[in-house]
């Protein structure tokens, strides 16, 4: 029996739009940044459609068990279909569309995942298995990608700290870890750095003890009711709501608690515009662009794309500003 506690960030079923408008966060400042003239242009140049597709690319889904949800108040949620068009997953490539036609073939059964370090309990277990055996619960997040827009996703997945419990971490463990698969002849980007980004594979990712282990912080192994679609991340992903999108690693194969800072990708990589607390500031710019509103990509075409004021901790203040109280969040980006 799976048990479900509905939060304020839940949603029925009937209440989703399709996934038509989770964009990358690349093309959506391409075009949205520049002006319509710029927003064509970035539609020829890299694929942007706004106005949303009725046939997403993917391969077969599962649909997953997890009981109906209350509805969450003041969210609308962001159209489907493009979640699986427009992605940033380098592995797959750095086009937009690259993943949608690139990852298709990706074996996601069996797979596992191996949580190992300072925990006494290390272990291997069957993602699969896992699904049909703990809880699962949807949680509707506003969802703030560095490049100035954000949308309202509805994941399905449960708790990371709950999980993390499973193997019972020892007083050395600070970090938490994260390494998704690495595997050149099934993801193409990781067989040349320069064709995946300049990327240092495998993807790397990591959380502080505290921000793994607070209740917002979840392991997604869904979207809109159903698995995720490789694209996106299949079979399990990391979603942490109050932090920028690149925060999000995908098709993770290996947690590993550690006592000092674990190296991140993005922050090895450019360590001067992504730092490793990646927590929404809009009052610190990015190098390249300003960080203090957003485009909200909402049901509708191009015209409906609605600006806003991005908020602290992209709306989760209330819960999780007490993590970093007496730190200075432009030092500690």
């Amino acid at each position: 029996m799976l048990i479900k506690s509905p939060s304020r960030h839940t949603l029925t079923e009937a209440q989703t739009t399709p996934e038509s408008a989770y964009v990358s966060r690349r093309q959506v400042i391409a075009g949205l940044g520049a002006g319509i003239g710029g927003l064509l242009l970035a539609r020829n140049s890299y694929g942007l459609d706004l106005f949303g597709s009725d046939t997403p690319k993917a391969a077969p889904r599962k649909p997953l068990d997890f009981a109906p949800q209350k509805p969450a108040p003041a969210l609308t949620l962001t159209p489907e279909a493009k979640v699986m068009n427009h992605n940033n997953f380098y592995e797959f490539g750095t086009g937009k569309t690259d993943p949608a036609e690139n990852s298709q073939g990706l074996k996601t059964e069996p797979w596992t995942l191996t949580v190992e370090g300072e925990v006494e309990k290390p272990a291997t277990v069957d993602v699969w298995k896992l699904m049909s055996e703990i809880g699962l619960e949807e949680r509707i997040y506003r969802m703030r990608c560095v490049e100035a827009w954000s949308m309202v996703i509805p994941w399905v997945g449960f708790e990371l700290g709950k999980f993390l419990t499973r193997f019972a971490p020892t007083s050395r463990a600070k970090y938490v870890a994260f390494q998704t698969l690495y595997d050149p002849e099934q993801m193409p980007g990781q067989r040349n750095r320069y064709v995946g980004g300049g990327v240092d594979y495998p993807y790397v990712e990591g959380l502080r003890m505290d921000e793994a282990m607070h209740p917002l912080t979840i392991l997604s192994v869904g979207l809109y009711g159903k698995t995720l679609p490789p694209q996106n991340g299949a079979p399990i992903r990391l979603v942490v709501p109050w932090k920028y999108g690149f925060k999000g690693i995908k098709s993770i194969v290996k947690i590993r608690l550690v006592e000092k800072m674990p190296p991140t990708s993005w922050n090895k990589m450019l360590p001067q515009e992504y730092g490793f607390y990646a927590n929404v500031n809009p009052a610190v710019d990015h190098p390249r662009w300003s960080q203090a509103s957003e485009r909200f990509i909402g049901p509708g075409g191009l015209f409906a794309v609605k600006r806003q004021d991005t908020l602290p901790f992209n709306g989760y203040g209330e819960e999780v500003a007490s993590l970093y109280s007496g730190m200075d969040l432009k030092k500690f980006y």
